[in-house]
């Protein structure tokens, strides 16, 4: 029968996913802290949805490596075809599209949903994460695309990250087919070619080559490969171009912006099929962590999917497993205490029921607050905080119940200082001003 066995469940959890314990779920809600503030103070605004889409909102849209190979689909008990969402902008494009007549412009959302997708488990690389999106409807200026890179930017710094430490590659879907008509290729083949640029970073120099001469022809092939490796093609060989006017100027915003750290790299694709503009990616520069971080770009025609009217958009997504990859090889992860403001240990002879009414009292004032009632030695309690990095504690016995005088002391420099469920909770918020905000 269902359930009945002795065979024990493995306690590891599916490959490629990851279980969060409380230390682990601390540092996660500090990056999405973190992201959360930035977007927020650039008058971006939360929004959510769920985990589940047709299956279809991907098949046109998202990259075809997404689609065949990563997507988890299933069908459900109504016969339709279903999705574990893989990405977000398909999904936010859907919700803005709903109700473009009524949103007034520009729209400015963000979201941290978690997304899935069936790929080979390595570093910066999960079957589920976690992802910032943070996306501009409604406004086709480059300041739009220009405000988005600098979302971006912006939060790398308030992770501590110096310009040195990351550089934001950009490029233009526009310019590469502008590119790709020089060189006579089929507006009909582009997505092909960018798929297998976007690939290039991955290959061997002579297998890039060998493919693109497969796919195009040797002549196509080489014209090709020699705008890709010109270093001047933005300023030189595309001059003439609107779509090199528009990349430079939004260039020059972010450089005016304080973004210093921004590169034109022809060769920069972004793997979906939905961009049609100006699209980045940002990427680590230390050499223990050679790899992109996370981009975006412009994507006008999404929205056509739904309604018919174009509607400017610009994003990007910023995944948390890449981002804590970069952290911790900069060490730019904090120290984190525990979300426990308070520990109280419990002395012989204590009332419990009188311990909890002052636990209580502490908690009015705002106070996270624990009590110890594992009817241990008063040692082993205090022992114990160590492991629970809970940043204070007070010891409360029959007199302090009495006399309702509680001393506090800082688990780490032992520093003590004695007063009332007032004062104690002044204290509190003097030390840590920021959690009781």
């Amino acid at each position: 029968m269902f359930g009945m066995t002795n065979k024990k469940v493995s306690t590891e959890s599916y490959k490629g996913v990851r279980d969060f314990y409380p230390e682990d779920q601390a540092v996660q809600n500090y990056i999405f802290g973190v992201m959360r503030k930035v977007a927020e103070s650039w008058g971006y605004l939360e929004y959510g949805a769920s985990v589940l889409e047709p299956l279809e909102l991907y098949k046109s849209k998202s990259s075809e490596e997404i689609v065949n190979d990563q997507i988890y689909s299933f069908t459900d008990r109504g016969d339709r075809e279903v999705a574990l969402r893989p990405e977000m902008t398909p999904t936010v494009a859907r919700m803005v599209a709903a109700r473009i007549q009524e949103l007034p412009k520009p729209v400015r959302w963000y979201s941290i949903p978690n997304l899935f997708r069936y790929e080979k488990p390595q570093r910066g690389r999960l079957r589920e994460h976690w992802q910032l999106n943070v996306d501009i409807f409604g406004i086709s200026s480059p300041y739009a695309d220009a405000e988005i890179i600098m979302v971006a930017a912006d939060i790398m710094k308030k992770f501590g990250a110096k310009n040195e430490d990351f550089v934001i590659k950009i490029n233009s879907r526009e310019l590469l087919q502008a590119m790709l008509k020089k060189a006579s290729i089929p507006e009909s083949d582009s997505l092909l070619v960018y798929r297998l640029i976007d690939k290039k970073e991955k290959m061997p120099e002579d297998e890039f080559r060998r493919s693109m001469a497969s796919l195009v022809g040797e002549e196509p092939a080489e014209k090709i490969l020699e705008m890709l490796y010109f270093d001047g093609a933005l300023t030189t060989v595309f001059r003439e171009e609107a779509s090199a006017s528009r990349l430079e100027e939004v260039i020059n915003i972010l450089k005016s912006g304080g973004v210093s750290n921004v590169v034109f790299e022809p060769t920069l694709t972004r793997g979906f099929d939905y961009y049609t503009g100006v699209v980045f990616e940002v990427f680590d520069t230390n050499k223990e962590n050679p790899r992109s971080l996370f981009g975006g770009g412009r994507y006008d025609n999404l929205a056509e999917n739904f309604v018919n009217e174009k509607i400017p958009a610009f994003g990007f997504g910023m995944g948390d497993v890449t981002i804590h990859d970069f952290l911790e090889t900069h060490e730019l992860l904090p120290d984190l205490a525990s979300s426990t403001d308070l520990y109280i240990a419990v002395a012989p002879e204590a009332d419990l029921a009188e311990v909890y009414k002052v636990a209580d009292a502490f908690r009015e004032k705002g106070v996270n607050v624990a009590v110890d009632i594992g009817n241990k030695k008063l040692a082993d309690q205090l022992k114990s905080l160590e492991k629970n990095k809970v940043p204070f504690v007070v010891t409360i016995g029959p007199t302090e119940i009495e006399t309702k005088q509680f001393t506090l002391r800082n688990t780490k420099t032992r520093e003590e200082k004695t007063g009332s469920i007032e004062e104690v909770s002044r204290l509190l918020m003097d030390v840590e001003p920021t959690r009781f905000r």
